[in-house]
């Protein structure tokens, strides 16, 4: 099992819209590392913690699970979508999903500023690569991470 740190934009989804929802496809991830950890790396049963970012305050705010193995994205192949992708193809998809159920959110989410002051942390994807949309978190980061927000 491995854990990991997802990214999102509250306008576009938040935490409030998995929860509603209860599961979705993490759909319109374009940048080929990211993908290929999707691909390669996420599985099912993996914990999930659901970062805000681009926002007024970027913070943990919850946590999911990964409830369906990667697939093709069908969003690239939707000319309508703004996650169309002209070369990719049934037969070659060139970007994949995965499914995500919620699973609860935290009343103390852990801030950005939280986590860049706080020591453990020092070596988190979060910090030290702060771009990229789906991140690996270790096990005593991740369980650091849910002490700090469930308080």
């Amino acid at each position: 099992m491995q854990h990991w740190l997802f990214k999102t934009e509250p306008e576009t989804y938040s935490i409030a819209d998995l929860q509603r929802e209860d599961r979705c496809g993490w759909e319109g991830i374009r940048n080929y590392q990211a993908r290929n950890r999707l691909r390669d790396e996420v599985a099912v049963g993996d914990p999930v913690l659901i970062y805000h970012s681009n926002c007024a305050e970027p913070a943990v705010v919850g946590l999911a699970e990964i409830c369906g193995a990667a697939s093709p994205d069908p969003f690239q192949f939707d000319p309508d979508s703004k996650y169309h992708d002209p070369k990719a193809t049934a037969e070659q998809p060139r970007w994949v999903w995965v499914e995500v159920s919620y699973r609860e959110t935290f009343e103390q989410p852990l801030t950005l500023k939280a986590i860049k002051a706080d020591p453990q942390f020092a070596d988190l994807e979060l910090v030290t690569r702060s771009r990229l949309s789906i991140q690996k978190v270790g096990p005593e980061q991740f369980d650091a991470i849910l002490r700090l927000c469930r308080g």
